[in-house]
């Protein structure tokens, strides 16, 4: 934590990171910094894996990557940069095997309630990474906010697929969807923390998702 504090106290103040997943004034990453992105976000899982978010030193992810020091911070200005990017970099790896292996619940709330589950079931087999990436993300200040939006987009992109919605969502729809984004992110959070039970999140998960319309989940599958 202390390593996380300092960085974002005194981060490098390039023109644009290339790191962030969805800055909107951040040019395209050609072919070969899209590979050294995706080793460092390799580096950063792989290190979370083995000690959570204390493990993930930023020298050593520089190292573990084959990339300087200095060109590692042009990418992810702090630590919590770099976790809340790799958040990201896992949340996109669910969305794929949404369209892959789609939900076969028959109501959109069911579907979404079962692709949450999916994702929480993958964290709790790597609880480190999972320690890692939430911690981050409860730290990240107002200079990672475009990390923290992007995440919070993708989110909102999964729950929506799951629903299997053809249409645009409408504005009431859009607020239900945050409402299960913050709803999930908070009771992963608390169950890091040991404020909440693996049983307590499958009960929040299916109570925020009976707000989906077309009908409310069945009752969650451990």
């Amino acid at each position: 934590m202390a390593e996380a504090m300092t960085e974002q106290s005194n981060p490098p103040s390039p023109s644009a990171f290339p790191g962030r997943p969805s800055a909107p004034s951040a040019a395209p990453l050609t072919e070969r910094q899209e590979a050294r992105r995706r080793r460092i976000l390799e580096a950063s899982a792989e290190l979370a894996r083995r000690g959570g978010f204390e493990a993930v030193q930023m020298r050593e992810v520089a190292e573990s990557s084959n990339v300087a020091l200095g060109t590692l911070y042009r990418y992810f200005p702090s630590k919590v940069h770099l976790l809340v990017a790799t958040m990201y970099d896992q949340l996109e790896r669910l969305h794929g095997t949404l369209h892959s292996r789609p939900p076969r619940e028959a109501e959109p709330a069911a579907r979404v309630a079962q692709t949450l589950l999916r994702a929480f079931r993958s964290l709790r087999r790597d609880p480190n990474l999972a320690d890692a990436m939430l911690r981050a993300f409860t730290f990240a200040d107002r200079s990672a906010g475009p990390e923290v939006d992007a995440v919070s987009r993708l989110t909102a992109a999964i729950v929506l697929d799951a629903m299997g919605r053809r249409e645009p969502p409408t504005p009431e729809l859009l607020s239900v969807v945050r409402v299960v984004g913050h709803t999930w992110h908070s009771a992963l959070i608390a169950w890091i923390s040991g404020r909440a039970s693996v049983e307590q999140v499958h009960t929040d998960i299916g109570t925020v998702c009976a707000l989906i319309p077309g009908g409310a989940p069945e009752t969650a599958r451990r």
